[in-house]
Formats: structure tokens, sequence, C-alpha cells
């Protein structure tokens, strides 16, 4: 069965974000995780004191010798960092057209410490969102992509339609950062908008969910599944990964990865 994932992103010693809570997301999923590390940060639950980015051409052979010997079925995009690293991901991007890739656009942490540099933004909108199958900002990160507002459903599928009319092959736009009791999450591929809304779950953990997302849409993608029900898995996992969080830290604390969900229920 088809289930290998390349994850370009950085590193969480916390475990609870970044490719820490990948790998777990996409083993307990039932996939493969490969990773090509594009910056150390230094972090926990309560913030991040320092990021430590990878040089360039470390990056570019990570992602080669993965992909010239084991291969890849999707490629989970998170951290960026800073242009030269946007550089070396696009380049590998094109290398290897052809190979579903599902794009976090990581601009802030869920702590709210910055983990992009000036030109990160732009040239993910201009550049990385034109190679991926799916684009998974949430509301504060589509605003930063599009130029305009995001604070309701209606301007989350606009902003859906700009990503993808900027060559995104669909744009999932979160709505957790949105006040409420209820979270919707919007889907927009070419043409079509799909709503998937589900009851706030009232906690502090929720550290590393963009990542979390991300990487489960990219293992469902990699296991043949379509876009629409990868994301409903996906999406499913992650609240009951957040439901059973283990309550470790004292700021934003880590999921419970571990959670297995019975993958039949959504062939």
């Amino acid at each position: 069965m088809k289930s290998r994932v390349l994850i370009i992103a950085g590193s969480d010693p916390s475990g609870g974000a970044g490719i820490q809570a990948d790998i777990k997301t996409v083993t307990a999923l039932g996939g493969y995780a490969a990773t090509a590390i594009t910056a150390l940060t230094v972090q926990n639950t309560r913030g991040v004191s320092a990021v430590h980015p990878t040089a360039p051409e470390i990056i570019a052979a990570q992602i080669d010798a993965v992909m010239s010997d084991i291969g890849a079925d999707a490629i989970k995009i998170g951290m960026i960092g800073n242009v030269e690293t946007a550089d070396i991901v696009e380049k590998a991007l094109q290398r290897y057209r052809g190979v579903p890739v599902v794009l976090d656009p990581v601009l802030v942490a869920t702590s709210g410490d910055a983990l992009a540099s000036d030109g990160v933004a732009a040239f993910i909108r201009d550049r990385l969102a034109p190679l991926a199958g799916v684009i998974t900002p949430n509301t504060e990160e589509a605003a930063a992509l599009t130029g305009g507002v995001v604070n309701d459903k209606a301007s989350q599928i606009a902003a859906g339609e700009t990503l993808v009319a900027a060559g995104a092959g669909a744009a999932l736009i979160k709505g957790g950062h949105r006040p409420g009791a209820v979270v919707e999450d919007i889907l927009v591929t070419e043409g079509a908008v799909a709503s998937f809304a589900n009851a706030r779950i009232e906690t502090t953990s929720t550290h590393g969910t963009g990542c979390t997302l991300a990487s489960a849409i990219a293992t469902g993608l990699a296991q043949g599944m379509k876009l629409e029900p990868a994301v409903e898995r996906a999406i499913f996992y992650l609240r009951e990964a957040i439901a059973a969080a283990p309550g470790f830290g004292g700021g934003c604390g880590p999921l419970n990865h571990a959670w297995r969900i019975d993958r039949s229920a959504f062939d």
C-alpha cells in the first residue's frame, strides 16, 4: 500500500509541533514518514526562544537523499523560515512534479511567535502555492497571504478562492482562530466549496494543530484517498488527538498523536 510521506519542516524539541508531530501523525494513520529538516527551533509549550535555519544545501541534500531512494507518495511542507529555504523547496518541488503536495504556510507559532522572515508569505503565495495540491492556512495566515481580512465564513471562502486563483489546487482555510462555539474549516477547490463544521473543544492543548492536520491530509493523499475524504479524516483525527491530550506543559500543550483511528471508516 502506498503511504510514503516526505515531510519538509522544522524541528520542535518539545515534540508537540513540527517534524516530531508530523512523524507521529503519519505513523498513527498508517503511513511511513521521512523528513528534511529546515530548521532547529528552541521552543516548548510556552513559546519559541530561538530558530536556527538549516543550510540550504543540506536541506536540498536531505530531500534528494529521500526521493532518490525511498521516494514519496505525498510531500508535506511545514515551516520554511526564510526565502533562501523557500527557494530550495521550490526547486525540489519542480524536480518531483507529480507527487501530491500539502503546503502548510507556517508563519506564526501557536504561541504567537514568528516562524518566518520577511518575504516568505509572498514567496509562498506566488511560487509555492501553484505547486501545491492543497494549501492549509489558518485565518491569520490566509489574511497574510491574500492581503484581506479573514474573519468569517464569507471571507474564508474569498481567501480560498484567491489562493486557488493564484494556482493552488485547493485551499483549506482553517477556522480555529475565529471565535465562537463552532469551528468551521472551508475547503475551496476550482468551482466548489465544502464546509467542515464541528463543536469547539475548549482546551489549551493546541500546540502543533496545524502541523498535525496538514500531515494527516498528506497521509491520506499518500494512501490514495481523494482530497475531501482525506480532509474529513484528518479533521476527525485532529479532534480526537486534541480531546485525548495528555495535559503536558505550562502553555499550549501537545496533542495525543498516538490516538488510533479506524481508517476503513473513511475508505
